[in-house]
């Protein structure tokens, strides 16, 4: 079981960072507060931070430096043209997926009445 949650986590998490992101910037230790709130999403920052990297690499999402008041900077992600673009393509996979799987639930391959 925990291979199979491990492989499911690993592709929604990416999606869940973006949707994140796009409400506002927010900066690393934010995120793995915020996935705290839903115990299956919950990350550590040897998680997180790699897949920052990689969606900044592949110019998903940017980042920048802003000053914090309790503290030293903080640096920032947020979404590029690309991500929005990525993030709609995902938004629209992820429904798809979600109202099979509900009907598979549902039915069980049954017909409904």
């Amino acid at each position: 079981m925990t291979e199979w949650t491990s492989q499911v986590r690993r592709g929604i998490l990416e999606y869940c960072i973006l949707l994140l992101v796009s409400k506002q910037p927010r900066y690393g230790y934010e995120l793995v507060t915020l996935l705290d709130r839903w115990e299956p999403l919950a990350v550590t920052e040897g998680t997180l931070y790699p897949l920052l990297r990689r969606l900044l690499k592949e110019n998903y999402i940017e980042s920048f430096w802003k000053e914090s008041e309790a503290g030293p900077p903080r640096k920032y992600y947020s979404l590029t043209a690309d991500g929005r673009l990525l993030l709609e393509a995902m938004s629209r996979e992820w429904n798809k997926l979600d109202a099979a799987v509900y009907q598979i639930q549902l039915y069980r391959g049954e017909e409904p009445l």
